[in-house]
């Protein structure tokens, strides 16, 4: 099922949406104040579709099939259980984003800003990438059972 899963995020950025490339264009390559986002992300059991590991920050872009009941209460489901996980998230209409991407930006920094100033969250910082090559890199020792 992981296997699944990692490959429908690849196949969810290869086809963005037009809101999800514009707002992509504004926060890749840490355009937004240094920050790393990554785009369709595997989280627990969801693929989302913005998310800053390191400000544990989730943003959603909602499109119209999200205006059904079923979809709101699903929606709604999936951000309690992220939450739980110790993210935030924030959503988005598309309309939003194609209409009004700058203030949609002020939004985000906002809430970045909140949570750099929040004493409950403690800032961790991105894992290291992997080695070059084939994406396995060399394996680790096993730790001692005494840790």
């Amino acid at each position: 099922m992981p296997y699944l899963n990692k490959k429908l995020a690849r196949d969810l950025r290869k086809s963005q949406t037009e809101a999800e490339k514009l707002l992509w264009s504004k926060i890749n390559s840490r355009q937004l104040d240094g920050i790393k986002f990554r785009h369709q992300r595997l989280i627990g059991d969801y693929i989302v579709d913005f998310v800053s590991l390191t400000h544990r920050l989730i943003i959603e872009l909602d499109g119209e099939h999200h205006n059904a009941l079923a979809d709101i209460d699903s929606d709604n489901r999936r951000t309690e259980q992220l939450q739980r996980m110790g993210y935030s998230v924030i959503r988005f209409w598309n309309n939003d984003v194609l209409k009004n991407c700058d203030g949609v930006v002020h939004v985000i920094q906002d809430e970045l800003s909140r949570i750099t100033h929040s004493e409950d969250v403690k800032i961790t910082p991105s894992p290291c990438p992997l080695p070059s090559g084939d994406g396995r890199g060399d394996s680790l020792p096993a730790l001692p059972e005494s840790i």
